[in-house]
């Protein structure tokens, strides 16, 4: 546990990522690292990018957003379902 949260993965969690294979991007699962880092690492086309999953009422807690605020490498987002993350790996000036 990180600050006393259990790592545990949200109900889309696994949804989410086979679907992201399915389209073909490369997926690392994070989700155990912990100390707020995102979910998922996503490669697609050539980049890279941070995901944190969570469902349609999940919140960002304060070690995510102190993670998000500190990261300098590229493209972090919070998805809901893989619509939200298809549309973060095919959005225009990417």
């Amino acid at each position: 546990t990180t600050l006393g949260h259990k790592a545990s993965l949200d109900a889309n969690h696994v949804e989410i990522v086979q679907a992201l294979r399915q389209c073909g991007a490369t997926v690392v699962d994070l989700a155990k690292v912990g100390k707020g880092c995102p979910d998922i690492l996503v490669g697609f086309r050539g980049k890279t990018y941070l995901m944190e999953i969570k469902t349609k009422t999940g919140y960002v807690r304060a070690t995510q957003e102190q993670f998000f605020r500190s990261w300098n490498g590229g493209h972090i987002a919070v998805v809901r379902s893989f619509d939200d993350a298809y549309h973060v790996l095919t959005m225009e000036g990417l």
